[in-house]
Parts: C-alpha cells; sequence; structure tokens
C-alpha cells in the first residue's frame, strides 16, 4: 500500500511585477493557509515519510511552513521537474519515488496537480490554493502507479477549515 499527497503551494503574490515567476513569495493568505493545512493533516493523517517539493519560492515556503506546522522531522527533497510539469511528467516523477517511503508528500503547482489528482483517480476536484489530496495505491513500488488506479481518500482545502479563500 502506498499513500500519495500532492499539496499545491500557498497563495502566493503578485506585487512585485518584475519578480520571475519561479520567485513569487507567499501572499500573506498564503503564509496563514500553509501552516493551517499542517496542522490539519497532523490531526488527520497518514503523515510522510517522504517530501519531494518543487523548488519555486512560493512551494519550497509552503512546504517549510507546512512541514514545521504538521511537527513533522523530514528533510525535504527538491525536485526542479515539478516546476511547470504535465500531469504526465509529474507521474513519471512519482513512480520514481524511493519503494521504502510509505507516503509520500509532493508540493507542486497547477494546472499539474489537479490534472494528476484527476488522472490517477478519476475523480475532478479543484486544488485551489494550499489544496491537500490524499490518494491511495495498492501497490508496493511506486513505478508501477498507473492512471485511475488510485482511490482519492480525501481533499482538503483552506476553505474547508475555515476562515480561508478558495
Amino acid at each position: 500500500m502506498k499513500t500519495l499527497l500532492l499539496l499545491r503551494h500557498a497563495k502566493s503574490s503578485w506585487d512585485e511585477p518584475g519578480l520571475r515567476d519561479f520567485e513569487r513569495p507567499l501572499a500573506g493568505r498564503g503564509k496563514r493557509d500553509a501552516p493551517r493545512m499542517g496542522e490539519a493533516l497532523s490531526e488527520r493523517g497518514p503523515l510522510p515519510d517522504y517530501v519531494l517539493s518543487s523548488p519555486a519560492q512560493r512551494a519550497r515556503s509552503t512546504m517549510k511552513a507546512f512541514i514545521k506546522a504538521a511537527g513533522l522531522d523530514i528533510e525535504p527533497q527538491f525536485e526542479e521537474g515539478i516546476y511547470g510539469a504535465s500531469s504526465a511528467e509529474l507521474l513519471k516523477i512519482a513512480r520514481r519515488l524511493p519503494d521504502t517511503s510509505a507516503c509520500a508528500l509532493m508540493v507542486g503547482h497547477n494546472p499539474g496537480f489537479e490534472d494528476m489528482v484527476s488522472r490517477l483517480t478519476g475523480s475532478f476536484d479543484r486544488m485551489p490554493t494550499a489544496a491537500l489530496a490524499c490518494i491511495e495505491f495498492d501497490i508496493e513500488r511506486w513505478e508501477d502507479m498507473e492512471d485511475g488506479q488510485g482511490k482519492l481518500a480525501w481533499l482538503l482545502t483552506p476553505k474547508q477549515l475555515g476562515g480561508g479563500d478558495d
């Protein structure tokens, strides 16, 4: 059994027009939502034993606040290929997750993450900023992950926690 958690980065700021997209920081709402989602996961579970994040600034900041709030003691890994990736590219990356991991967290971007949830589960759900999806697979190795094979256990948004906007 493998569990894949997909966390879309929290709300980013557009306040600096000259800033490269890759370097955009979190907005105030994003700085509030990322730790709230980490706390929610710590209460709900399952907790990841491996973290793979896009290196984009907003994904890094989301991941750091999320991990801290969830109380995780994990050294995150970074994968440049997550930034701007299609669901097909994300699936290739996910298939390379270490088999020693039973529950992996990937942190990244839309539209790839939303498409990935649909691709893996057949469920068509929106993934607003800071949304967290939990997908379960009846497989032993990540490389065996296939389209439509996952079960969407739950999808949580900041709005569902109260006080957040989607």
